[in-house]
C-alpha cells in the first residue's frame, strides 16, 4: 500500500520504510510521541513513490533489506540523486550491509529507540542549522 501524502504543517515529517510491521509500528509511535509526524512504508518503493507524489519528508529512516524492487540503499541513492535535501538514515541486522551504505547514516539493529530519536533530533537540528545534506558519519554539529 503506498502512503498517501498528508497536508503540510511545521513539525518534522519523517518517513520510516521497514517491512517488519512490529519493528515500524513501536518506532512510529515513540517518534510521534516526541513531536514527529510519521509517515509509514512497507517498502522502499513505496517510501519513494510517497516521495514522487509530493509528499512532506524531512528525513527518511529505511531498512536495507525489504521486499519489493527497490532495496533502502537502492532508494537512498535515488532520494540523494533526486531529492538532495533529505536526509538518509540506513538501517540492517546485517552489519555487512552496514558497510556498504555509500549514501546516509547506518544504524545497526537493533537499535535503542531514544538513541534514534536523538539521532533524527541532531540530523534534523543540523540539516535546518547548517543546510548540510550529505550525512557521512554520526552528526554531532
Amino acid at each position: 500500500m503506498v502512503p498517501q501524502p498528508q497536508p503540510r504543517s511545521s513539525v518534522a515529517h519523517v518517513l520510516v520504510a521497514e517491512d517488519d510491521i512490529l519493528v515500524r509500528v513501536v518506532l512510529a509511535e515513540e517518534l510521534r510521541a516526541v513531536g514527529f509526524a510519521v509517515i509509514e512504508a512497507t517498502s522502499a518503493d513505496d517510501a519513494l513513490a510517497y516521495i514522487h507524489a509530493g509528499g512532506k519528508v524531512d528525513l527518511v529512516f529505511s531498512d536495507i533489506q525489504m521486499p519489493g524492487v527497490l532495496d533502502g540503499r537502492q532508494l537512498a541513492a535515488l532520494i540523494a540523486r533526486d531529492y538532495p535535501a533529505i536526509p538518509v538514515i540506513l538501517t540492517s541486522g546485517d552489519i555487512q550491509l552496514g558497510a556498504s551504505v555509500a549514501t546516509g547514516l547506518f544504524v545497526a539493529k537493533p537499535y535503542s529507540i531514544a538513541r534514534i530519536v536523538t539521532l533524527f533530533f541532531q540530523c534534523w537540528a543540523c540539516h535546518h542549522r547548517k543546510g548540510i545534506r550529505e550525512y557521512t558519519s554520526y552528526p554531532d554539529c
